[in-house]
């Protein structure tokens, strides 16, 4: 890959197929981006959709972050370049025990990859994790207090930032973000809520 302008800051949206993810890209390719002119790299576990928009990326990389040689594969042609990360992937699992494990890898494995390059420009992290979050900590698994605690054990080397969405809102494609539309809708349809309160909720929920 072609050497990068030294204060050309470049992206790296890890999941950015998703709702979060695909409004990152937009936003960082946007003219008006804080800080830019960007350069975005995109990636996810899985090949590029045939709807995703390209325009939003310089390019997209797919790879699995769960194994560090695969993370190392791809990701090392462009971790010279790479100023930010911002992580908004995710790994559901059978238990907390096991989402703290599969999140922590994935996480760990790019951060190292990216600070292998020589020299690394990676100066800060952006973590989204999702509404289960708690202040003081409770004394529970919680793969957000692990995800946290990694980026902590880098700080002498790179800044990082927390962000706690409540709501997201956007169009979506995959079953799960669905749910909440399905469940709505039965009772709708039988006629348990009224038509007032329907327009209602869909006024809140649109744009």
């Amino acid at each position: 890959m072609e050497q990068e302008i030294p204060n050309t800051p470049v992206a790296l949206v890890v999941g950015v197929t998703g709702m979060a993810g695909l409004s990152l890209a937009e936003a960082l390719k946007s003219p008006t981006a804080l800080g830019g002119p960007w350069k975005v790299y995109g990636s996810a576990c899985r090949p590029k959709p045939t709807w995703f928009p390209s325009s939003i990326l310089d390019h997209y990389i797919s790879f699995d972050a769960l194994n560090f040689d695969d993370t190392l594969k791809q990701l090392s042609p462009i971790a010279h370049e790479v100023t930010h990360v911002f992580w908004v992937a995710i790994q559901v699992r059978e238990n907390e025990e096991s989402n703290i494990a599969a999140n922590s890898s994935m996480l760990e494995n790019v951060i190292k990859v990216l600070q292998s390059a020589t020299p690394s420009r990676l100066c800060h992290v952006a973590l989204q994790t999702e509404t289960k979050h708690y202040m003081p900590r409770l004394p529970y698994p919680n793969f957000y207090y692990a995800l946290e605690d990694l980026l902590a054990s880098y700080s002498q080397s790179l800044t990082y930032s927390v962000h706690h969405s409540s709501i997201i809102i956007g169009a979506v494609r995959t079953l799960p973000q669905l749910i909440g539309l399905i469940h709505f809708g039965e009772p709708v349809q039988h006629g348990l809520i009224s038509s007032d309160m329907e327009n209602d909720t869909w006024t809140k929920g649109g744009p």
